[in-house]
C-alpha cells in the first residue's frame, strides 16, 4: 500500500502543533553541533524544523547511498522525502508509525526529559548502486518546548552490521540514558486512540465489505450517523476514503480482518 495516508497523519500531528519559541537564534547552535557530528561519523543527519517546515540536510561518506550532494544542503519540508523516497516502502510506513508512537509516548514524560529518548530500527534502503543495504536509523526530538510541543527533530542514518534478512523494521523507543527499551504497552495505546470505540467497529465492519445500511443493522444506529462515523475516520486519519482508511488500520494494528 502507499505510505501517504500515514505519512499525512505525521505531518499533520508535526506542524500543526502550537510553537513559542524564545529564542530561534537557538538553532544556529543545534545546526553547528549536528554538523560536527557528522563530520566525525560520516553519518548522514536531517535536522527538521517543524515550525519553519524545513529539514537541514547534512550528509556524510554515508550519504552516497543515497545519491546525497557532499554539501550540506536545505530542503523546504521538514520531511525528507529526498531519503524517505530511497528506503523500502513498507520500512517508511512501519518508520512513521513508529515516530507516531514516539511523538505521543513523550507527551507523557516531562518535557524536560524529552531527550532521554531516541527511536531504533533497522530499514532497508536503495542504493545508488541498485542493491538492497540495511542501514540502522534513529530519530530524536531535540527540542521540545514547555507546552508540548516539538520544535526541533534530528534523524541519524548509518551503515547497519546486522545484515540477516528478516521482515519489519525492529522498530523501538530506547532511554539513552539507561538502555531500558520502553516497554511497547507503553505506547501502542496511542494508536488505539486515534479512533474512538464506536468508529473502530465501523472501520472493522467496512474492512469485512459492510455497506452503511449493513452497518447502521449491525450497530442498531441510523445510517446518518454510519456516514458521519465514516466521514470522522477519513479526517482523523489524513486518508482520501474508507478504503485508505481500511489499509491504513490495517497496518497500525488498529483493526483485524
Amino acid at each position: 500500500m502507499s505510505n501517504a495516508s500515514i505519512e499525512n497523519q505525521l505531518i499533520a500531528t508535526l506542524l500543526e502543533q502550537t510553537f513559542s519559541i524564545d529564542d530561534a537564534n537557538d538553532i544556529e547552535t543545534y545546526k553547528k553541533m549536528v554538523a560536527g557530528y557528522v563530520s566525525i561519523d560520516q553519518c548522514v543527519a536531517v535536522l527538521s524544523d517543524f515550525q519553519a517546515d524545513c529539514s537541514y540536510i547534512y550528509a556524510g561518506n554515508f550519504g552516497k547511498v543515497f545519491g546525497l550532494p557532499e554539501e550540506n544542503s536545505v530542503i523546504d519540508s521538514a520531511f525528507e522525502e529526498c531519503i524517505f523516497s530511497k528506503i523500502h516502502p513498507e520500512d517508511v510506513i512501519e518508520r512513521h508509525i513508529l515516530e507516531l508512537n514516539y511523538f505521543q509516548f513523550l507527551k507523557t514524560v516531562p518535557y524536560e526529559d524529552s531527550q532521554k529518548y531516541s527511536t531504533f530500527s533497522r530499514i532497508r534502503t536503495q542504493n545508488i548502486s541498485e542493491y538492497c543495504s540495511y542501514i540502522n536509523h534513529r530519530t530524536i526530538y531535540l527540542k521540545t518546548l514547555s507546552n508540548g510541543s516539538v520544535w526541533l527533530a534530528l534523524c541519524l542514518y548509518a551503515p547497519s552490521t546486522d545484515v540477516q534478512p528478516r521482515l519489519g523494521i525492529d522498530g523501538k523507543i530506547v532511554n539513552i540514558q539507561t538502555g531500558e527499551v520502553v516497554a511497547i504497552e507503553k505506547y501502542k495505546q496511542f494508536e488505539k486512540s486515534l479512533l474512538s470505540k464506536r468508529e473502530l467497529e465501523t472501520l472493522s465492519l467496512v474492512a469485512k465489505g459492510s455497506n452503511s445500511t449493513q452497518i447502521a443493522n449491525q450497530l442498531n444506529i441510523s445510517v446518518y450517523t454510519v456516514r458521519r462515523h465514516r466521514q470522522n475516520i477519513i479526517e482523523k486519519m489524513k486518508v482520501a476514503n474508507t478504503t485508505e482508511a481500511v489499509q491504513t488500520a490495517l497496518v497500525m494494528g488498529l483493526i483485524t480482518i
